[in-house]
């Protein structure tokens, strides 16, 4: 009857169509770029720019926790998107990002005591990035049983804390050989991967294809990815951006290729002549 009778509070979105409390995933292959992605949305719900195009996101503290890169790495990359921040920007996401490198330490989901630890860094957060999954357990990813307790455990995480929790994971071979990195079923492993989730992105590469209706050389496609969102059960279609890789791995959103698209409906898009 409260709901019959009064309009519900407003949804709240950390990225979009993925609402605060849930579980999500993003999936691409190896080396197109998830890791930078991922440290950048942290940044941006930090306080830091939109260099990806999300659009204006509510703001509050982000946990990332890569588990694969070393922290030299990790310093390089905040190192470069220095140069893309105001120095209001660098205090606010320097005060409102933690980041813990886990390399080599083994962090596990099925460990009640990872779990609690895992749970008290996610309080007070928005979003806590797990980088990436296969690193957080030692489960079999292709046993859905195993995967729904995997799941269980991130669920609890952000159900109790209202933080979301996004992780990192590959695609299947097929989907990357393929170019269907995009669809729903990309998620390598067990289908409660996806099923379980409430949210699920992507990021791909360029395919030739693309790159020739384009009119992108070549040898500049490995520069462009394609981010977007396969998976969402709430909110409104978010069309997919393409991105370009700049110095020190930075992505930004290209407005350029969406102008090339409209063209090439059109007419025959300009070539690259960069």
């Amino acid at each position: 009857m409260a709901a019959f009778e009064s309009p519900p509070p407003p949804i709240d979105y950390v990225l979009p169509g993925m609402v605060a409390g849930t579980v999500g995933a993003l999936v691409s292959p190896g080396g197109v770029g998830k890791s930078m992605l991922a440290l950048q949305v942290a940044a941006q719900i930090a306080g830091g720019p939109d260099l990806l195009g999300l659009g204006d996101l509510p703001t509050g503290r982000a946990v990332y926790l890569p588990a694969e890169d070393p922290s030299a790495a990790i310093m390089h990359r905040l190192h470069a998107l220095r140069w893309c921040m105001t120095p209001a920007q660098q205090q606010a996401v320097a005060k409102g990002l933690t980041i813990h490198p886990l390399a080599g330490c083994r962090p596990s989901l099925m460990d009640d005591g990872w779990l609690d630890w895992l749970q008290r860094t996610a309080e007070g957060c928005r979003i806590m990035v797990l980088d990436t999954l296969l690193r957080f357990h030692a489960a079999d990813e292709n046993d859905s049983s195993q995967m729904t307790q995997v799941v269980g455990r991130m669920e609890s995480i952000a159900a109790s804390t209202g933080c979301a929790v996004l992780y990192l994971h590959h695609t299947t071979k097929s989907a990357a050989m393929n170019g269907g990195g995009a669809q729903q079923q990309a998620s390598r492993g067990s289908s409660v991967l996806t099923d379980n989730v409430r949210w699920q992105g992507y990021l791909a590469a360029m395919a030739s294809a693309e790159a020739g209706r384009l009119g992108i050389s070549e040898d500049r496609r490995g520069e462009y990815v394609r981010f977007g969102v396969s998976k969402a059960n709430s909110g409104s279609t978010f069309h997919g951006l393409w991105l370009r890789r700049n110095e020190g791995g930075i992505l930004r959103h290209d407005p350029s290729v969406a102008c090339r698209m409209q063209q090439g409906k059109t007419g025959r898009a300009p070539r690259d002549r960069a």
